[in-house]
């Protein structure tokens, strides 16, 4: 659950945003600190606002470039989609790393960049809706662009299960072929350690993370942090070896705060220029925030949306063998689930009249409804058969960090 929250943080409550003025990355940055305002773009250099054509100009000679979202947050997507644009008017030698999907996925990503899916069979083929949380409306007219310029794309991700065994178990519990997938992280990095374990203090956390637990749950989650961090590292280096161009990498913004995630444990392999862009949202009853100048190359600022564009489902789901039913694997903590009857174990029978054997399937039928839009499941439940309204309404956690 935490993991989900490290990989994007980036909208802060008051007490938290002591996140963006940590005394940690750059040596020659961490002391200082400046203003962020709405609409502007700073170059954390010199503490000043950046024209974004000057921006993508200083970018021309790095090989790696990194661009911060909070998964939900669409104008981050649109500014996303607007550098990858602007990059490739300037050097069409690029491709693109993806936190988005594992690399078991990778087929058809490459499907994708030839121009051989529709949008719905790439949805299918590739398991968006299994692989990632958040509708693809969010990331559309990005991929439409890669599909359009043939922008060869790779998957920087593995499956989630073996991210959560490092978590649970440590990395020497995983099977010689999961090794294979993931590299053993290096955990020595205190910086990155002070963040994580920053970021993990803001957090509300679960009754069993607290008291006794909250210890070995941080050095769990630290465990799973850096598994991540390293082996989208790995994977963004290893396609650079295939691919001699230039690579943008859109991840969570956890994963690159203070140029200490993904961007440093790739140039600590190749020593390859980089230059990291992450976007910081103001609150409304804010004109400005104020930031350390180490947390990355440059700072987009962004005012606060009144809600998502498209709903976040929030149901997590699971198929057991020899169930053809899906079956509800924890009670809702976010997204519009949050506070709905539904409990761990529900089987769902149906969602209005229609039965789900298939995750996908199911959340490719959900991610269509908008806001104030209802459905209706039916689930069995302590083998009694009950109805729960599912309402697309606003909740606390859709303005959280995802």
């Amino acid at each position: 659950m935490l993991m989900v929250i490290l990989s994007a943080v980036m909208t802060f409550a008051d007490e938290e945003e002591q996140i963006l003025r940590l005394k940690i990355g750059d040596k020659g940055l961490k002391d200082k600190v400046m203003e962020v305002t709405p609409g502007t773009i700073y170059s954390t250099k010199n503490g000043k606002s950046v024209p974004f054509a000057l921006m993508i100009q200083e970018m021309d000679k790095s090989r790696f470039v990194y661009i911060g979202e909070t998964h939900n947050s669409f104008p981050m997507h649109q500014i996303q989609s607007k550098v990858i644009q602007a990059l490739y008017e300037q050097d069409k030698n690029l491709c693109v790393g993806l936190e988005m999907f594992p690399v078991t996925c990778q087929e058809a990503l490459n499907k994708w960049s030839l121009g051989l899916l529709t949008k719905n069979a790439f949805i299918r083929e590739g398991q968006w809706y299994v692989s990632w949380n958040f509708n693809f409306g969010f990331y559309e007219e990005i991929f439409r662009f890669i599909k359009e310029k043939s922008v060869p794309v790779y998957a920087l991700n593995v499956p989630r299960a073996i991210i959560s065994k490092i978590r649970m178990q440590g990395w020497e519990a995983l099977s010689l072929d999961e090794k294979e997938l993931v590299p053993k992280p290096d955990l020595s990095h205190e910086d990155h350690r002070t963040l994580i374990r920053t970021i993990f203090e803001s957090t509300d956390l679960p009754h069993q993370m607290t008291g006794k637990g909250l210890e070995m749950a941080f050095e769990g989650l630290y465990r799973a942090q850096s598994a991540w961090d390293e082996t989208m590292a790995f994977y963004a280096h290893k396609a650079l070896e295939k691919e001699d161009r230039k690579m943008v990498v859109f991840a969570g913004s956890g994963h690159l705060l203070y140029n200490l995630g993904i961007n440093q444990r790739v140039h600590e392999k190749n020593q390859s220029p980089f230059r990291t862009l992450v976007c910081v949202v103001i609150s409304k009853d804010k004109e400005s925030i104020e930031i350390s100048r180490s947390l990355a190359d440059y700072v987009w600022g962004l005012q606060e949306e009144e809600k998502p564009v498209f709903p976040s489902v929030g149901l997590s789901l699971k198929k057991f063998e020899g169930l053809d039913n899906l079956v509800i694997d924890r009670k809702p903590i976010d997204g519009v689930a949050k506070g709905a009857d539904f409990e761990k174990g529900d089987v769902v029978l149906s969602v209005d009249g229609k039965e789900f054997q298939d995750i996908n399937e199911l959340r490719i039928y959900l991610a269509q409804f908008s806001w104030d839009d209802e459905v209706k499941f039916r689930i069995l439940r302590n083998a009694q058969e009950i109805e729960v309204d599912l309402k697309f309404q606003i909740k606390d956690s859709e303005t959280d960090r995802q």
